[in-house]
This record gives structure tokens, C-alpha cells and sequence, in this order.
């Protein structure tokens, strides 16, 4: 099969350290040894040269097990990356802890962020501050936090705090007992985030169209190619071209597809015609988060 003229890729290297203490997440506080940095910084490099010379054009969304922009060779990577001519996004899962004056280096029209906020990590000034940094740069961004229920008044608080262009998602909190959220809980989410219930009830996936493995695939930091995260199945590998000759329409081979990263690229869901091109950084296309005014449950 020739080349694809344009590809998405969900990268995710050996990173899996983070300087927040999160009690909902198992990466919290882990630390990389500075054998696993560097070989995660010369994967990186490797990555960047590959995408630099790349016969279609590129997006990229990073989504390490951690935080990536403490470390320098996220933030050059990004930068140089986002003035690539075949470069159409590149974006980042992060928590916003770094302070944006390495972004004046970098294309605004190319960069973007998928930033999630942590009440007991940062205060929502600091968090908020560093939003206004990259609306100033006219840069793309969503903006969202894990929906614990003891958190419901921050997320109302953060919402009103957001300017009203500014588009917040919602993940339920993962996993949870059985009837964690009731009705009123539910509805107070969907006032925030449209499209929660995808992410509290996943629908069946099996056999369901999904862009994966066609025009979005999965490569981790040996250049290893699957259709996603979340499907094991080898595809070939990023720098032999191997990968390229298993690119094509194919279903679902998941009972549920639990995560945003995934179910996105499912055609029979909205998710296509509701974000279009801002799927990676978790950007509507249209008006589908209209500001409300949230009171917490």
C-alpha cells in the first residue's frame, strides 16, 4: 500500500514519572531513572527525524504515562515539531505545570494542549494563569479534571473561571463502584461535558468503525506500530515502513473502548463531526460546550 496523505499518531515513549501526587492515578510520584531519561529523550530525537522526512502529513498527540513537559526534550520537541511544513498539530496531555515562556519559541498554529487540572496538586489561580498565558499565544487548548465526586464544587468553580470559549471535559473517575454518581451528579457533568455518558457508559465497541489502524495508529518509543493503545496486535514498525502495507479500514476487535483517546476515532459516534480536526487535543469543531452556570451537587 503507498503512503496515507495524512496520518495521526499517538505517541507514547518510555516516560512514566510525574512530579504530582494524584490519589487517582498510579503514576503519581514515580520516578524515571536518568538511564530510562535519556533513552526516552534519544527515542524521542529518533522520532522527530522520522516525522521530519515523512511522505504524508503528520499530527501527533504525546500521552506519556506521567508528566512529559518537566522534561526539556518534550518541550524542544514540540517546538521544533510545530514548525515542521508537514506538521499539522502536535499536542500534549499535561497537567500545565511548566510556566509557557518556552512556547514564544514555537509555532502557535501548530501547538496545542489537552491540560487537565489537579485541585490537590496546584491552586486554580496558578492553573488558571497559565490557561490566560496560552490564550494570549492564540493557542489551542481544552481544559478538564477527573469528575471525583469531592471535587464537583472545584469543577463548577473552574468552569465559571474559564473564559466561555474555552471548551472543559469531564472524566469519571476510573474505576468506581457500581452506581457512584446519581442522576442529579450525572446531569450536573453532562452541563459541563456534552459528550460525559460516552466516557461513564462506553458503548459496545466490538465490530465498530474505527479510524485506528487506517489513518491513527499507536507507536511507543522503539517505533513499534499498533492500531491504538489499547489493541496489542503489532502493525509493523514506524522505521522500516513495515507498518504501512497493514493500513486499512478495519472494526473494533474491543468489547468497550473506555478511553476518549480511542472511542474519538470511531466514525459512528459524533465525535468526527463534533471535533473534526481538534480530536487530538480534545477540541470541539462547534459549539457543543455551551457555557452554563454549574453549581456543584
Amino acid at each position: 500500500m503507498s503512503s496515507p496523505d495524512a496520518l495521526s499518531i499517538l505517541y507514547r515513549g518510555r516516560l512514566s514519572s510525574c512530579n504530582y501526587d494524584c490519589a487517582y492515578c498510579p503514576f503519581a510520584k514515580r520516578r524515571d531513572t536518568r538511564a530510562t531519561l535519556q533513552r526516552d529523550a534519544d527515542d524521542l530525537a529518533r522520532f522527530i527525524d522520522w516525522v521530519r522526512t515523512a511522505p504524508m502529513a503528520i499530527s501527533i498527540l504525546f500521552t506519556p504515562w506521567g508528566e512529559g513537559l518537566v522534561r526539556r526534550h518534550y518541550r524542544q520537541a514540540m517546538v521544533e515539531l510545530s514548525h515542521m511544513p508537514n506538521v499539522r498539530r502536535v499536542a500534549i496531555q499535561t497537567n500545565l505545570c511548566i510556566q509557557p515562556r518556552w512556547l514564544d519559541e514555537a509555532n502557535a498554529t501548530t501547538i496545542a494542549f489537552w491540560c487537565t487540572w489537579h485541585p490537590s496538586e496546584t491552586t486554580m489561580a496558578a492553573f488558571l494563569s497559565r490557561v490566560a498565558a496560552l490564550n494570549a499565544r492564540g493557542i489551542r487548548h481544552s481544559v478538564g479534571m477527573v469528575a471525583s465526586r469531592e471535587l464537583f464544587a472545584d469543577i463548577a468553580r473552574l468552569r465559571a473561571a474559564l473564559p466561555e470559549a474555552t471548551p472543559m471535559w469531564l472524566n469519571a473517575l476510573d474505576p468506581r463502584p457500581p452506581d457512584y454518581y446519581s442522576d442529579h451528579e450525572i446531569a450536573f457533568m453532562r452541563n459541563i461535558d456534552p459528550h460525559i455518558d460516552f466516557n461513564l457508559r462506553p458503548p459496545p465497541s466490538l465490530d465498530a468503525p474505527c479510524a485506528t489502524g487506517e489513518r491513527v495508529v499507536s507507536v511507543d518509543g522503539d517505533g513499534n506500530v499498533r492500531r491504538c493503545h489499547f489493541v496489542p496486535t503489532l502493525l509493523g514498525n514506524l522505521y522500516d515502513g513495515s507498518f504501512l502495507s497493514e493500513l486499512r479500514p478495519r472494526a473494533c476487535p474491543k468489547a468497550n473502548c473506555e478511553c476518549f483517546i480511542g472511542y474519538v476515532h470511531r466514525s459512528d459516534l459524533p465525535f468526527a463531526v463534533d471535533y473534526r480536526d481538534g480530536q487530538l487535543e480534545r477540541v470541539p469543531a462547534r459549539s457543543v460546550y455551551a457555557r452554563h452556570d454549574c453549581e456543584a451537587t
